[in-house]
């Protein structure tokens, strides 16, 4: 009797997977992976970017799906930005294939997995103007944002204000944060 477990799955298999899990799962080179929960730095997230962008752009909760066609990562970003209509994966109706922002809130357990080889799959998405990373460290959003063909990477502290060019959005670090209990470790 075999102890090893599977470690290779088609999408198909993942999808099934995900229909019978109470979890949000993702999907990166046939392994499937148990996505990290939400707090209130996530609902926030959400909510300030909603107000900032008054209706030009819709933001999603986690529980919206997104697929990197160009390498297969299907994973549920902590809030997604779309503008205009959405456009759904060709194998996947239920993931979408052009956001314009993503937002990753940053945790003990995912930021090294966020800022790396979750944002190079993120890169290779056409429509993706921006990303933000919300420290869960301190009061600090990182903007790693496509300009002219090149990602630039900008950092926002406590007292400073975020502002993306396209699309165009503004909003206070401290608003952002405001209610939320950092983790200092």
């Amino acid at each position: 009797m075999s102890t090893s477990k599977r470690l290779h799955y088609t999408y198909a298999e993942y999808l099934s997977a995900l229909r019978d899990s109470a979890l949000k799962l993702e999907f990166d080179d046939g392994v499937i992976y148990a996505a990290a929960g939400g707090t209130a730095a996530h609902a926030a997230a959400g909510a300030v970017l909603r107000q900032a962008l008054m209706g030009r752009c819709t933001p999603f909760s986690s529980d919206l799906k997104v697929r990197v066609e160009a390498t297969g990562l299907s994973t549920f970003p902590d809030v997604s930005v779309v503008c205009g209509a959405i456009a759904p994966s060709p194998i996947d109706a239920m993931a979408i294939t052009n956001p314009s922002i993503l937002v990753e809130v940053t945790s003990r357990s995912t930021e090294d997995y966020d800022r790396g080889d979750k944002l190079s799959h993120y890169k290779q998405l056409p429509t993706l103007r921006a990303v933000l990373f919300v420290s869960h460290r301190e009061a600090r959003v990182t903007v790693i944002e496509r300009r002219e063909g090149r990602w630039h990477e900008r950092e926002f502290r406590g007292g400073e204000r975020v502002e993306l060019a396209e699309p165009a959005l503004q909003f206070e670090v401290d608003e952002l944060y405001r209610g939320i209990t950092l983790d200092a470790a």
